[in-house]
């Protein structure tokens, strides 16, 4: 059986900075590239990690919606931060967006993020049929 991938991309979050797309649906499940606290709308990052932290998560939840799912349906997350002392700051700002969800994750420090920024975080959830 083939496996039916489907590209996922909206202007409500910003635009891949390279050759790779927002988000793939496959088999299933909605496969999130990282996202970083870059305003769509501005083309600015806020400064500061939990300002940044935010605008991932709003980033993140309009891809997520846009593949027809949530973070009420993660299964993984994966956290980058570029210093481990933000870790508690973030972790606040991750709790209140996954709204009780609690999908597996890992949170790692980081030499470097893309546009320097602070945080950056991906997401592997299922989609609503």
């Amino acid at each position: 059986m083939a496996t039916i991938h489907k590209i996922i991309s909206t202007a409500d979050s910003p635009a891949a900075l390279g050759p790779y797309s927002q988000a793939v649906v496959a088999n299933g499940f909605v496969f999130c590239s990282g996202s970083i606290g870059l305003n769509p709308k501005t083309n600015t990052i806020p400064e500061g990690v939990e300002a940044q932290a935010e605008q991932v998560f709003a980033n993140l939840t309009a891809v997520l919606k846009e593949a027809k799912s949530s973070f009420a349906h993660a299964v993984k997350c994966t956290v980058f931060l570029k210093d481990l002392n933000d870790f508690d700051v973030v972790n606040k700002v991750y709790a209140k967006a996954l709204g009780g969800a609690l999908p597996s994750r890992a949170c790692v420090q980081v030499a470097r993020l893309p546009k320097d920024v602070l945080v950056e975080i991906d997401c592997i959830a299922t989609v609503d049929a």
